[in-house]
């Protein structure tokens, strides 16, 4: 079904283009070509062994990135249409948000985060879209997969004022208080509605959670009790999928809804429009943003903050501050290609430099391999 894009959606037509010029793509759209790129990364194809909240080798019914944003742009997608923005777009950035991710989800970000702060520190979306334009390198004109400016602007979804200043353009907005498109906008909601699904989802199957517990959250309970109501005496695998796919259609119409009322009420005739306002037009109404901040704040509480989950943080806070150490006091420990790279950064920008190469080397490895990296450092048995 072709759907005319609404007159506010982003169009490639006047797009800001690519960094490095390539013409026309024939039988694709500029959007899908940048899609598509993402798909046949390194980057993306290594967030299959990288999770959200368990380690990945504690089970392989999990969640990893690579599921996560393939669930991501799947909700962005159906969004999009009913919004009439513009699909690929969509699909491009809500694929590409999580490539900049540590092993170890957020305690792997957070250690490296504080490993690095003497050299400028470490953020998750500025390292996604130092992946795009840096370190994927398989083309002979340029470096990175050349992506268009919206969907690299649309993969910085958070920025520190002082990297924005060192990124230029794709970040301006972060300095000027302007939005990002709607598609953009709208693949940010999308990651929240499947994350917090899916670590119901995983956390139920793990035993971290329980049913019981989850009814405590006005959402859940609401949509429990339609099951309950509609089938009686189901299996507890049927209650908790009918539940989740309840709730995340109740997301998905509230959002769609209001964001078409925002839209209206605003008078948004141009991307123009939508760039110059003050905040986001995608938005849940407060009533539904309320209760999704209920549960987001039980599964903190719950989840997040599990005794077991916690442990499990510890222990992958210290592989990555322990690797770090290791590789920035010895840089000859490095593979021979990033041992290269941090040589030359580090004659660029001094020590900062070479810190950079060793995050972008931990950033870009699958909790498996950090794992198993670890061993190869420190365990004497280890010979290679």
């Amino acid at each position: 079904m072709n759907v005319v894009l609404a007159p506010y959606a982003a169009d490639e037509a006047h797009s800001r283009g690519r960094r490095h010029d390539e013409g026309g793509s024939g039988h694709r759209s500029q959007y899908q070509r940048d899609r598509d790129r993402i798909i046949h990364s390194a980057a993306f194809r290594r967030l299959e062994y990288k999770t959200q909240v368990f380690v990945n080798h504690e089970g392989d019914l999990f969640r990893t990135r690579l599921t996560h944003s393939v669930e991501v742009a799947q909700i962005a997608r159906t969004i999009a249409r009913s919004l009439r923005l513009h699909e690929d777009l969509c699909e491009a950035v809500s694929l590409a948000h999580d490539l900049g991710h540590t092993p170890f989800g957020h305690a792997g970000q957070d250690a490296l985060n504080d490993c690095m702060k003497p050299y400028g520190g470490f953020e998750h979306n500025a390292q996604s879209l130092r992946v795009v334009d840096e370190l994927e390198d398989k083309y002979a004109e340029f470096r990175g997969l050349n992506l268009m400016f919206e969907t690299r602007e649309g993969i910085l979804k958070h920025c520190s004022k002082s990297r924005a200043e060192q990124l230029g353009a794709v970040a301006e907005r972060f300095l000027t208080n302007r939005q990002t498109t709607l598609e953009a906008q709208l693949a940010n909601r999308a990651d929240e509605i499947a994350y917090n699904n899916h670590d119901i989802d995983d956390g139920i199957r793990a035993r971290l959670l329980s049913i019981e517990q989850l009814r405590e959250v006005p959402l859940f309970c609401r949509h429990h009790d339609e099951v309950l109501a509609r089938y009686g005496t189901i299996t507890l695998k049927q209650q908790r999928h009918e539940t989740i796919r309840r709730i995340i259609n109740t997301l998905v119409t509230d959002l769609i809804g209001h964001s078409r009322k925002m839209l209206v009420d605003a008078r948004i005739e141009t991307l123009e429009d939508v760039r110059a306002r003050a905040m986001p037009l995608i938005a849940f109404s407060p009533e539904l943003s309320a209760e999704n901040q209920r549960l987001k704040r039980f599964l903190m509480e719950h989840l997040y903050r599990h005794h077991q989950v916690y442990r499990m943080m510890i222990k992958a806070k210290r592989v990555i501050r322990e690797l770090f150490d290791a590789l920035i006091d010895d840089p000859r420990l490095l593979p021979p290609d990033f041992y290269a790279d941090a040589q030359q950064y580090e004659r660029n920008e001094g020590p900062a430099g070479r810190a950079r190469v060793v995050a972008d080397y931990i950033a870009g490895m699958t909790d498996r391999y950090a794992l198993d990296e670890y061993e190869r450092l420190f365990d004497p048995r280890r010979l290679r």
